[in-house]
């Protein structure tokens, strides 16, 4: 699934937001072992970075094009390019912290455990995923992928569900934590330009359509979907889009 760096950098004022919330809610550490896991373009390592100058900082993720410009920014973060579902540190690092990407992961009840078990005693893991799935945006994608002749090939790979209910992490990680904060918070987030809501969506939610259609089809697609939108959020008299994005948090200390 290729991701754009460029276009995932329209909204980056709002995308960097809930990185900077999930930083400001950590507890009180000093870690010699940081990583970001799903690093991106690397904003948030680099930021762990300069906070942490002794620590050592990897930064993880599967994108070529995203570890590409992560690269060109220098910083002494190291940069991995690895499959999120199976890597595992090599040995047990003091922050884990992954800011709007294990939603892209299946397995969480196994997951979530499994990285707690990667860290070190002390240790903490730090997590932000949104759980916007059933808000228009992605309701409306669905739909749209449900109602035309792509209905077959898009539903295998459109997860309408990836991010579970707050009680269901808290349920998988309360008896392996000492401390555990989950809370959610929904961004009113007003966004300028054109078919705001389809450019966000082509940034992120959209790519399994964007990988699996193209030419005229996609454009079917894509028009249907516009439509739908343009109802669910008209541009209001100032010129702004309102979108509304809720997104879950979770701090957990071992």
């Amino acid at each position: 699934m290729p991701w754009d760096p460029e276009h995932y950098a329209l909204f980056d004022s709002w995308r960097r937001r809930p990185a900077h919330h999930l930083v400001a809610a950590l507890p009180s550490l000093t870690p010699r072992t940081v990583v970001d896991l799903g690093c991106g373009a690397g904003h948030l390592a680099r930021l762990l970075a300069d906070r942490w100058p002794d620590a050592d900082v990897l930064g993880v993720d599967n994108s070529p094009a995203m570890l590409e410009r992560a690269r060109a920014t220098p910083s002494r973060v190291r940069w991995q390019q690895a499959d999120l579902r199976v890597w595992r540190p090599d040995r047990p690092v003091d922050l884990l912290i992954s800011n709007a990407a294990l939603h892209w992961l299946d397995g969480h009840e196994r997951l979530f455990p499994e990285l707690l078990g990667c860290l070190t005693p002390g240790g903490v893991l730090a997590v932000q995923m949104p759980r916007n799935f059933e808000a228009p945006s992605h309701r409306l994608l669905y739909e749209t992928a449900a109602d035309g002749p792509w209905a077959e090939r898009l539903a295998p790979v459109l997860r309408t569900a990836p991010v579970h209910a707050p009680d269901s992490y808290y349920g998988w990680l309360a008896p392996l934590t000492r401390r555990l904060d989950i809370w959610e918070t929904e961004y009113l987030q007003v966004l300028e330009g054109d078919d705001p809501v389809l450019q966000w969506t082509r940034g992120t939610t959209l790519l399994p359509v964007l990988d699996t259609l193209a030419g005229a089809e996609l454009d079917a697609f894509l028009a249907a979907y516009r439509a739908r939108l343009d109802t669910a959020y008209p541009r209001r008299p100032d010129g702004g889009t309102l979108f509304p994005f809720k997104r879950l948090f979770l701090v957990a200390r071992v």
